[in-house]
């Protein structure tokens, strides 16, 4: 597994060449009123330029088919949840982007932050808004245990597995363990009574079904790792552009260029949101006021203990990587006081489908957005990044606009 270091070593060293290649191809001269450097930035972001989804070394099933499938029934089935109800596509819904469009998750509960989207998700070196978890399958059991999201328990699962799923489980696992002698609850996390009855179970017991709930996850990550993104309107707008093609004028209209230059130039959103997947896969604190006032979310921060200290990490007794291959792990500059109130960079595709905004759901409209980092207020807890800028009322219709040029098709899932 790459570093974020490495990852980002290689994102430049891709766009200099490209911008070395595209400064000759044009002779130094842009075209549709772009410049070769900005040309330059403006290919960097086409979903063509998305290299393939980093292989997870920690998770050893995610290229099976079998598991796929496997992960995409139980990706919809409400059984698996505490009372029969809820599912994972209950809060990542397929027609709503896979994410909710609720300021937070309502599961069994409410939740106390935004319901992320998953698309895409397989090139996220850590997931959740606070980066807690490092690995796709490892996020995917999170709420599995969570009492606001499904609130179910570890051993529950595995029963219910091997009454609807054993045959389809076992094709990709192997065999199951014999449940017939344990509780039909039971979990480290769980109520006093389910925490009682995981104690009761003898070690290896508790490991075996622990095994089954980690590959649970590994089933549920094999199938979002197929969700995908597809070319927006601005991708077409600019792979015309980088052909020199004289349609490209037509494929945006001048509010819509207007506010992408902005987006390039002096709004530098893609200092950020960079790249195929407009993120930079990293966390900020740009200054968003808690959604409870006087309670400040301490965001990546307070995560650094939680991922070190997960056993379904990548250095785990369920991970299927080598400790060398758990870089991110493994050099995870934990005293980084800069991370206080963090929160992780989103994918921007798709976005004017995706409201409200942010970690909680604070910013009603994409409009609020473009205001709050032109203004770039005071952060309520660590330091914000952002600096002010000046944006007429007609840049952020206009940035707005462009935003609305970044909606695309999702990847269909094989339902």
């Amino acid at each position: 597994m790459k570093s974020a270091k490495s990852w980002m070593i290689v994102l430049i060293s891709g766009v200099l060449l490209t911008g070395a290649a595209l400064a000759d191809s044009f002779g130094m001269k842009g075209f549709d009123g772009w410049s070769a450097e900005e040309m330059t930035l403006l290919s960097s972001m086409r979903l063509s330029e998305l290299a393939p989804a980093p292989v997870d070394p920690s998770n050893g099933y995610e290229s099976s088919p079998a598991a796929v499938d496997l992960g995409q029934r139980i990706f919809f089935d409400r059984r698996f949840s505490g009372n029969g109800t809820v599912s994972c596509a209950s809060c990542h819904q397929p027609d709503r982007q896979f994410q909710d469009g609720r300021p937070l998750g309502l599961g069994m509960g409410t939740g106390t932050r935004r319901t992320m989207p998953v698309v895409g998700a397989g090139y996220s070196p850590f997931l959740f808004w606070d980066g807690r978890k490092d690995s796709l399958w490892s996020q995917a059991l999170g709420p599995l245990e969570d009492p606001a999201e499904h609130g179910g328990n570890r051993l529950a699962y595995a029963h219910v597995l091997k009454a609807y799923y054993r045959a389809d489980y076992e094709a990709v696992f192997g065999p199951l363990p014999d449940l017939a002698l344990l509780p039909k609850e039971a979990s480290p996390l769980g109520t006093p009574e389910q925490r009682t009855a995981w104690r009761t179970m003898s070690e290896d017991a508790r490991r075996e079904v622990s095994r089954v709930f980690a590959n649970m996850g590994k089933a549920l990550a094999a199938y979002q790792k197929t969700l995908q993104f597809r070319e927006s309107k601005m991708d077409r707008y600019v792979d015309a552009v980088i052909r020199r093609d004289e349609r490209a004028s037509r494929l945006l209209g001048p509010s819509e260029k207007n506010g992408l230059r902005i987006f390039i130039g002096k709004g530098q959103c893609i200092t950020c949101h960079s790249g195929p997947l407009l993120t930079d896969q990293h966390f900020h604190n740009t200054g968003i006021a808690p959604y409870a006032a006087g309670r400040p979310d301490p965001g990546r921060r307070a995560a650094f203990a939680m991922v070190m200290n997960d056993e379904f990490n990548c250095l785990g007794g369920f991970s299927s990587a080598r400790p060398e291959q758990c870089e991110e792990l493994r050099f995870l500059a934990s005293d980084d006081r800069a991370m206080e109130a963090a929160f992780k960079t989103p994918s921007l595709r798709n976005v004017a489908l995706r409201a409200p905004y942010m970690h909680a759901g604070q910013m009603p409209s994409l409009d609020a957005v473009v205001r709050h980092y032109a203004k770039a207020p005071e952060a309520a807890a660590g330091h914000s990044e952002l600096n002010p800028f000046v944006l007429s009322e007609l840049d952020v219709r206009d940035l707005v606009a462009f935003l609305g040029t970044l909606t695309g098709d999702v990847e269909p899932s094989r339902r």
